[in-house]
């Protein structure tokens, strides 16, 4: 029988949260709601969700002695990854030691890098996927660009937000696509996947939860990626029974195989009644922030319901909807957002401000979520939305 005592005390429910990114500060908000303590952890001070948690810590969190001595100080009843940049083989160990992860260490540890996902999906799942190698110096990687044909698509094992990667349309990119996936992977320099280009219609984010009632799929999402970093998506897309229902199979194969409650972001290419396997994220998905206005429960509502132990029998949509990314440029750690009252001067229109403290290049600040009578409707609603917002970035202080 599930139960959550009273928060902070002896009989109170804990959970960690390593990575306190926007998604993170959404599940911590969720878990706040249903009674549940959260220690937020970062590698830097003031993160979205340290800013709504009970409590926070700021270390590099792929030290895993350092991990370990937060962990055991806090003694959370749930560690839950929000980004792939953790000591995995520390989480497995915490696992077997008694510590619960969710979902899984083993589904951290697999998707904290593109091969090891990858290679389940591929070569033991016998999951369809765009064809690929592994590269570890540049040696490698020209053998295995020559392998896998140009064009194609570079990208870190291990990064986010399309950080590192790139795509090489002839032998002049070569070099080029090398030097980014080395200066953009999340750990450093390091191994990178040189995957296929995939002709496609469109890709989907397919949001699969699973609970103790079973596994239940969220409405497909689809979306539009610049430079491998989301910008807009949009709900339902529109797909045809067979691609969709060929598409839950893969997702429930993948996510099974994973193991553990949550939220899942499968992403699939789709070519007619054809679905080819991307990428799998076992913690709510950048994309899946459409959500928050088009469900009865966001992404972050279900994951955090999920991992919990308790059910999730149904998800309620509500309608077409769309969210339009908000990245701001510039070197500060002052930013305002300015002309609101006309970005929200339309019925079915709301913005959320991430409230990330600084801004180092380009970084995605906050989110316009639109709904309306049909997807097309939606999106020119959140576009017109964000452009109306103006985004005042001061100098530093």
């Amino acid at each position: 029988m599930a139960k959550i005592g009273s928060v902070m005390t002896n009989v109170g429910r804990k959970a960690l949260l390593l990575g306190s990114g926007e998604l993170g500060k959404e599940v911590t908000i969720e878990l706040q709601r249903l009674g549940v303590e959260v220690v937020a952890c970062d590698k830097y001070p003031n993160a979205p969700a340290m800013q709504v948690a009970h409590k926070s810590y700021v270390f590099n969190m792929l030290d895993g002695n350092e991990l370990r001595r937060i962990v055991e100080l806090e003694k959370p009843d749930h560690i839950i990854p929000e980004i792939e940049a953790i000591a995995t083989p520390t989480l497995l160990e915490l696992e077997k030691e008694g510590y619960h992860v969710t979902p899984t260490a083993r589904a951290a540890w697999l998707t904290m890098n593109r091969e090891g996902i990858r290679r389940l999906a591929a070569e033991e799942l016998g999951v369809t996927t765009s064809p690929y190698r592994f590269a570890s110096d540049f040696e490698e990687f020209k053998k295995a660009v020559e392998e896998v044909g140009i064009p194609c698509v570079v990208k870190p094992i291990m990064s986010s937000s399309g950080h590192g990667q790139s795509v090489i349309k002839s032998a002049d990119d070569i070099s080029r696509s090398w030097h980014i996936a080395q200066e953009g992977g999340r750990a450093g320099a390091g191994r990178v996947i040189v995957e296929g280009f995939v002709k496609f219609d469109y890709e989907i984010t397919l949001l699969t939860v699973r609970n103790s009632a079973g596994t239940v799929f969220c409405e497909p999402i689809g979306h539009i990626q610049i430079d491998g970093d989301y910008r807009y998506s949009w709900q339902p897309q529109p797909m045809t029974v067979a691609a969709l229902e060929k598409a839950k199979e893969i997702a429930r194969k993948v996510t099974d195989a994973l193991g553990g409650y949550g939220i899942f972001g499968v992403e699939l290419f789709i070519k007619g009644n054809e679905v080819i396997f991307s990428e799998v994220s076992p913690r709510p998905h950048d994309t899946g922030m459409v959500t928050m206005i088009s469900q009865d429960m966001s992404e972050f509502a279900l994951h955090a319901r999920a991992l919990l132990g308790l059910p999730v029998p149904a998800i309620r949509f509500y309608g077409p909807s769309a969210s339009r990314a908000i990245v701001v440029e510039g070197e500060t750690n002052r930013i305002e957002f300015d002309n609101l009252e006309e970005v929200l001067a339309e019925p079915g229109v709301r913005i959320r401000i991430f409230g990330k403290p600084e801004i180092n290049g380009h970084r995605r600040m906050g989110v316009i979520l639109a709904t309306d009578e049909s997807v097309e409707a939606a999106r020119d609603k959140a576009e017109r939305a964000y452009e109306k917002l103006k985004v005042n970035v001061l100098p530093r202080k």
